[in-house]
């Protein structure tokens, strides 16, 4: 799933490329993705025309398009799910295999693309700010109104492993599994190590380099491991070829020499140096 720095490659382009655009015409071809809006495709498609795109804007993993009113507008909520994208074409340009809801704007189209269709379109009334259906999500290391200490001081209270807590949306959001273990790495903290066991330099340093990894991935389009980590026009970033830890299994630590290590973890998979990230020992 596209985490922060994929996430905002696609804001900022959506942001040189629509912004100030008029939504003319709005075309629902597949149902599924405008689920959430409960009176139908139809209703959403009438509901979006004549709309104006005045902001882009995300918090961690979520993105909105603000419209009408920057402050107390209504919002296009944006859902990329495991492989949902948002492009940026001419009008006339052949239609992607798996092209669901198609904006027309002023001089281009704005299309949502999905192959799994887990992610979706939504409005959310009043939302241009925040969305109230995400006002739950803690705000993201790139955002002004982070803050660390306060983090740091709820992780040092938390018996829960380190790698879970850098994954609660509710704590620090916009950090997934790729970017927690490179987190992790670069702090040499084991995923499993407990928050209330670390001292709250370590805490710091694991929020530092959870920053410090999403910066450079930014820089860099983000990560891109097949053709559905796309920005609006539909390029590849390159960040996988930076990656210290995640999806290293075999090869050696950049550090040590070490070979890296997988270990499941919820569901997912854990990457980490067994030297350079000790597991804790058992209590």
């Amino acid at each position: 799933m596209p985490e922060l720095p994929e996430v905002e490659v696609v804001r900022a382009g959506l942001e040189r490329h629509v912004l100030g655009s008029l939504i003319s015409s709005v075309e629902v071809l597949h149902p599924r993705p405008v689920r959430s809006y409960v009176a139908g495709p139809d209703a959403f498609a009438s509901a979006m025309t004549s709309r104006s795109i005045v902001a882009a804007r995300r918090r961690g993993k979520y993105l909105w398009l603000a419209l009408d009113d920057p402050e107390s507008g209504d919002a296009l909520t944006v859902h990329l799910g495991m492989s949902g994208q948002m492009l940026v074409q001419l009008p006339g340009a052949d239609p992607e295999r798996h092209l669901r809801v198609r904006f027309g704007l002023d001089a281009r189209e704005m299309r949502f693309v999905d192959q799994r269709m887990f992610g979706g379109l939504g409005i959310s009334v009043g939302g241009a700010t925040i969305p109230p259906e995400i006002a739950h999500i803690a705000p993201d290391p790139l955002e002004a109104a982070f803050d660390p200490d306060l983090v740091v001081a709820r992780m040092k209270r938390s018996a829960s492993g380190i790698k879970r807590l850098l994954l609660t949306q509710t704590l620090i959001s916009g950090v997934g599994n790729i970017y927690a273990d490179e987190a992790l790495w670069r702090a040499g903290v084991h995923g499993e190590r407990a928050g209330n066991r670390l001292t709250k330099p370590q805490l710091h340093r694991v929020i530092e380099a959870a920053t410090a990894v999403m910066r450079e991935a930014l820089g860099q389009g983000g990560t891109s491991f097949d053709a559905l980590y796309v920005n609006v026009n539909g390029e590849s970033g390159y960040f996988d070829r930076s990656l210290h830890a995640y999806g290293q299994e075999g090869r050696p630590c950049d550090r040590c020499g070490t070979p890296i290590r997988r270990v499941q973890f919820m569901n997912r998979s854990s990457y980490f140096c067994p030297v350079c990230q000790p597991a804790p020992r058992a209590r």
